[in-house]
């Protein structure tokens, strides 16, 4: 037998001895009672539907189908606490669950990229909460993602340290030496209105309440309450109760706002754990932690929509890889809630282990002015679709639509060439150290500094109004983050050197060079 045969039979029996050594977990019987407490809801809902409209058929027939429902959820999720099981060898995670179907999948340790903890407010109450194991691929969340769903805190941090340990960061020998890098400060409470999802969390409220009501043959607008509003308010001016009604879905929506910020940002710390592990932490009554490795770290995009940056105000995300799909990287790369900018800039400094974040620092080159015209033209042509709604309609129905559209008209071109100006304003690129600074947004205006190191490819794209105005738009490919940076509407020979400098021999191949006089 070869050497390279005996060694490879010595790795096999070892991690053969290591499996057969390593035991079998299983989640905690608590969660029994989390999957019985989710009948509490839809019970409540039949007693108070009971109460509030007697013996509606239609409404008892409807919240015994929901009812129904739960049953067989609190049913499913009882017989995956039956058959799941879970271990841990030296080098893969286990997962085994099923019982007329039954799965068995495996992850190798070196494969993971991600281990995030969440728990909701009923697995918070029995103490229980939920273990993510990722390896961050673009495939099906069933193939790149095991869920631990329903293991005792203390399970999922001794867990999770033993994993850190296994991809060789070492950060498992405690918390005891982890150094925050910021906290939540309740004085960032004061961005929470600067947002519209507010007032439109209070339109979809209102609109889903009404489609369950009209679903179980409730009319809302039969209601004692709603009758009581009409009663004393139907007798005052039509102007009044617009007035009335706009205030309220303002006040609605920033109450929304308040409380959405509080519940997730609530016990908020980013800390960078030993050996280089950034972690998390923030939710009130659902849990949240995320982890990410700093050799995964390609840079650090500051956000600044438009509200936010007016008031002074930006929010700080992660360019790493092994985040996920988009939708994942979108929720976990967030470094900072909504923070003064100066603090967002400071931790930037800090994550990237600089002195000065280079997000600020670089001096970022501004684009040309022909760049100004094309976004004007954008809104023009914005702005005159919305005048047509109106205008079409008022010459076909009735002359105050047509007035409608012209005050649309003369309101909208000013407010199109501040934005459009503001769009342009935002356009900046630069190279700064190992970093490749990129700006642009108008309506939430971000810069990111990304390492040109994790630079892979170049992506170029011209259409035919850029040919004609001499531009191009540049994207740096990168395996993290969004996966391409944009510079935009760029000289064409401006955007060639910036890649060239950036990177250089990357792009040369594929450039086309005139003849040799």
């Amino acid at each position: 037998m070869s050497h390279h045969t005996e060694q490879r039979a010595d790795r096999a029996a070892h991690r053969a001895a290591g499996d057969d050594e390593a035991e079998w977990g299983r989640l905690s019987p608590r969660l029994l009672l989390v999957n019985l407490s989710m009948l509490a809801g839809p019970l409540a809902l039949f007693v108070a539907t009971l109460v509030l409209t007697g013996a509606n058929l239609q409404a008892l027939i409807s919240l015994g189908s929901l009812l129904t429902t739960f049953l067989v959820i609190t049913g499913i999720s009882t017989m995956r606490l039956i058959t799941t099981r879970y271990r841990i060898t030296a080098d893969r995670v286990e997962l085994r669950s099923g019982l007329f179907f039954r799965s068995h999948r495996s992850v190798p340790n070196d494969r993971i990229r991600s281990i995030d903890r969440d728990a909701k407010p009923v697995h918070r109450l029995f103490g229980l909460t939920t273990l993510r194991i990722g390896t961050g691929e673009q495939t099906s969340s069933s193939a790149r993602r095991l869920s631990l769903d329903g293991i005792t805190v203390q399970q999922a941090e001794e867990l999770r340290r033993l994993l850190l340990d296994r991809r060789g960061t070492g950060s498992g020998t405690g918390t005891d030496e982890n150094r925050p890098l910021i906290e939540m400060d309740w004085a960032w409470l004061r961005y929470a209105p600067l947002t519209v999802w507010g007032v439109g969390s209070v339109f979809i409220g209102v609109g889903t309440a009404y489609r369950i009501l009209h679903e179980m043959k409730i009319d809302p607008l039969e209601l004692g309450v709603v009758k009581d509003i009409e009663h004393r308010f139907g007798t005052v001016p039509l102007w009044f109760g617009i007035l009335v009604t706009v205030v309220v879905i303002l006040l609605a929506g920033i109450a929304v706002s308040f409380a959405t910020f509080v519940e997730t940002w609530a016990n908020f710390r980013l800390e960078r754990e030993q050996d280089d592990v950034l972690r998390v932490r923030r939710g009130l009554l659902v849990s949240r932690s995320v982890t990410m490795e700093e050799r995964r770290l390609r840079g650090v995009e500051l956000a600044e929509p438009m509200l936010l940056r007016w008031a002074g105000g930006a929010r700080l995300n992660a360019i790493a890889g092994g985040l996920g799909d988009s939708d994942e990287n979108r929720s976990r790369s967030i470094l900072t809630p909504p923070v003064p900018r100066a603090e967002a800039l400071r931790v930037a400094a800090d994550v990237l282990a600089e002195e000065r974040s280079p997000n600020e620092a670089a001096r970022l080159v501004p684009h040309p002015r022909v760049a100004l015209r094309r976004r004007l033209n954008r809104g023009l042509i914005v702005l005159a679709l919305i005048v047509a709604v109106p205008l079409g309609l008022g010459l076909w129905l009735t002359q105050v639509l047509v007035h409608t559209a012209w005050i649309t008209a003369v309101i909208g071109l000013p407010v199109v060439y501040l934005l459009a100006r503001d769009a342009h304003q935002a356009l900046g690129h630069a190279l700064h150290d190992h970093y490749l600074v990129v700006r642009a947004g108008t309506f939430t205006r971000r810069t990111a500094a990304l390492e040109r190191d994790g630079i892979i490819g170049w992506n170029i794209t011209r259409s035919y109004f850029q040919r004609r105005n001499g531009l191009l738009t540049i994207g740096a490919t990168t395996s993290a983050g969004h996966g391409s940076y944009k510079v935009r509407d760029i000289r064409v020979r401006d955007g060639l050197s910036l890649a060239e400098d950036t990177v250089p021999g990357l792009l040369a191949p594929f450039i086309e060079h005139g003849p040799r006089g």
